[in-house]
């Protein structure tokens, strides 16, 4: 915790005082310059010296290259000695039948794993190339794989020394990588007689691996710690090497052991030479691999030399650690030169940043003197700053008063302008009902004068027209046997318009003169309702469910009420073609602030449903969807429900259903109280 303030105050400080921020500015360019040339020296070591070890890792691969040239020379050589010795020469020339047994036991005295001797008769065991080259008497040396059948014929020791476990297969390979030179004879006509063949075995050839990596890996000529390592490779396996099994112990050989899949396919299927890291075995080296080639030209194995990665990386991160602390002491030594310089310089700053910050706390406080010589630009500066201190005290406590002042005629324009703008909203919202009210009362007042009109003028001509009918029945008696079906179809068309005219003289007068409104519990209207919508269904497929849970009883015209409800049910169950589940359900009406308006009805089909272009215009008069309605079910029904406070609303999904809610207030407005009273 201390440690953590301790950060935070310095951090503080870093931020807020002079004195440290020109510590920070002037430490920042030499602590860059200092970065830069570090990553230049970084960027510079890792680049020359990783170039430097490439290279060197080249020259390594190029001394263990020419090495192998030695050895071919050597081997050659070794069989021109033999072909030259005495006792060669003596058999070749009195005892041939002896010569060949003789040859086959010379192998050990010439340091060679296999010497053999063929008649020319045998010439046809080689390549076309290795005999045009024996035909013209040209020694040849060339590395060659050959299965444990041809080892054998060569010498029957080879195929057990070839054998090469190889590790983490659990199989054993049984081929051999040879290095194999063809000297050959000729007898005193100049004809090729003999071929002598002889060579070493590379599998399991530690000696050789062993005088190549002393060669190219001296004492001193790696980091301290690295390893120097040479391998041969018959194809992609280690037959010969001194890559360790466990290179941080260096413990025994990696003989059996396979390549990287990046140097396999660079080095044996590319056919060319391989000179970067790589991963061997079980750690990195900076490593050279080239190809090693037989007679024909194709790839048959690899050599490789390489030492390990991490050493010399350790040696360059030790020297750029060494390089970054002896840095970091300078610039810490040079931080405390610059903090000691400016500390007697930024004093009188800070006294005079208090100052500041006193009196931005409200208290009164000033410069004064300064431990300064005359003439001082900070002496000077305090001064002035006392001097601006003094004016900016006398101009705030003129702000002060000038800002009380206005605060209160603020205020007081403030409330009255609330004043008016509450009483500007009333007036408008007032006067947006009054505009309503007024437009429905004349569209009314028009529609019930034009519909009286229409129904006084039909029911006369229908009443003498039913009249004229019923004399005419009377008159014929049993006659109109004949004709009674067309006198029933008349008879049903007359009841259709004195229902028309009905409705229409109902939606004129807003209900006619029926029972007066009174109080009642809306719960019995509705079942009183369901009981006249069931008996006017009993032969279609309709379910009702009812959930009656309306505790407020309602001010209202029963008789009108009853309408309403048996017109809204009946128009749910049209809309579901005569079959399906419709839903009556009651509660009380609740607002906002939980106090209770009156009651509600709320009734649900899962019919037709009604489209957004239609839900506008269904509470308008004569706007119907059945060829036998008459379009004044929903406009009446509005019309007796707003007559006593209440609404109707609906919400439809065309295709699923709708629900028509009818909201009756607990109390009817009288018409004073939808008056409109505006007060000045």
């Amino acid at each position: 915790m201390k440690v953590k303030t301790f950060i935070l105050m310095w951090l503080w400080r870093f931020k807020t005082m002079v004195r440290y921020r020109l510590l920070v500015l002037t430490s920042v360019p030499i602590f860059l310059t200092l970065l830069a040339l570090i990553a230049i020296t970084f960027y510079w070591t890792i680049t020359y010296t990783w170039q430097n070890a490439l290279m060197n890792v080249r020259a390594d691969l190029a001394v263990a290259h020419h090495s192998m040239v030695l050895l071919k020379k050597e081997q050659r050589m070794e069989l021109q000695a033999l072909a030259n010795s005495y006792g060669f020469q003596r058999r070749l020339r009195f005892n041939e039948t002896a010569l060949d047994e003789w040859v086959r036991q010379q192998d050990k005295n010439h340091q060679l794993d296999f010497v053999v001797l063929h008649s020319v008769n045998d010439i046809g065991m080689f390549s076309a190339q290795e005999q045009q080259l024996l035909r013209a008497g040209k020694e040849q040396t060339f590395f060659q794989v050959l299965n444990s059948t041809a080892l054998y014929d060569l010498n029957p020791n080879l195929p057990a020394k070839a054998q090469l476990p190889l590790l983490k297969e659990g199989t054993i390979e049984q081929k051999g990588l040879v290095s194999r030179s063809l000297v050959p004879i000729f007898n005193q006509q100049g004809s090729l007689k003999w071929i002598l063949d002889g060579g070493i075995l590379l599998n399991n050839s530690t000696s050789l691996v062993d005088r190549i990596r002393n060669l190219v890996y001296a004492d001193g000529t790696l980091p301290k710690g690295s390893l120097g390592t040479v391998t041969l490779f018959m194809g992609d396996v280690r037959i010969s090497t001194n890559v360790p099994l466990d290179s941080a112990n260096l413990i025994g050989r990696a003989v059996g052991t396979r390549v990287s899949k990046e140097v396999k396919q660079h080095v044996l299927q590319q056919g060319k030479t391989f000179v970067d890291r790589a991963f061997v075995y079980d750690s990195w080296y900076v490593s050279a691999y080239e190809p090693l080639h037989a007679n024909n030209g194709n790839v048959v194995g690899m050599l490789y030399t390489g030492y390990l990665q991490w050493p010399l990386i350790y040696r360059h991160l030790t020297n750029i650690i060494e390089m970054g602390i002896s840095i970091m002491l300078v610039l810490l030594f040079t931080s405390i030169i610059v903090y000691r310089g400016s500390r007697d310089l930024f004093l009188p700053i800070e006294k005079i940043y208090q100052v500041a910050k006193a009196v931005q706390m409200g208290l009164k406080r000033r410069v004064g003197k300064l431990d300064l010589c005359e003439g001082h630009e900070l002496q000077i500066l305090g001064a002035q700053f006392d001097s601006m201190l003094d004016q900016l005290e006398q101009r705030n406590g003129l702000i002060k008063l000038t800002a009380k002042e206005l605060e209160d005629k603020v205020e007081q324009r403030t409330q009255s302008l609330h004043q008016k703008t509450e009483e500007l909203e009333r007036h408008i919202q007032l006067l947006h009902q009054a505009r309503s009210k007024l437009v429905a009362t004349e569209k009314l007042a028009a529609l019930g004068e034009l519909t009286a009109g229409i129904a006084h003028e039909i029911n006369n001509p229908v009443a003498v027209i039913l009249g004229n009918i019923e004399l005419i029945q009377l008159e014929l008696g049993d006659s109109t046997a004949d004709v009674q079906e067309e006198l029933a179809a008349i008879h049903l068309q007359i009841d259709r318009i004195r229902n028309i005219t009905r409705s229409l003289l109902q939606y004129s007068r807003q209900g006619g003169v029926q029972d007066e409104v009174t109080w009642h519990h809306l719960n019995l209207i509705v079942e009183e309702s369901l009981t006249l919508v069931r008996s006017g269904t009993k032969k279609m497929d309709v379910q009702f469910e009812v959930n009656l849970k309306a505790k407020c009883s309602v001010e209202a015209n029963r008789h009108q009420l009853l309408q309403v409800l048996v017109n809204l049910q009946m128009n749910g169950i049209h809309a579901m073609d005569d079959k399906g589940l419709l839903k009556i359900a009651t509660d009380d009406w609740i607002d906002e602030q939980g106090e209770v308006l009156g009651a509600m009805v709320v009734i649900t089909d899962h019919g037709c449903g009604i489209s957004a272009q239609n839900m506008k215009r269904i509470f308008d008069p004569f706007f119907t969807t059945r060829r036998s309605g008459t379009g004044l079910g929903l406009s009446v029904s509005q019309s007796i429900v707003a007559n006593v406070g209440g609404e109707i609303t609906v919400e439809s999904v065309e295709g699923q259903g709708s629900i028509f809610t009818v909201y009756l207030k607990h109390k009817k407005e009288s018409p004073s109280e939808l008056d409109l009273h505006v007060t000045a």
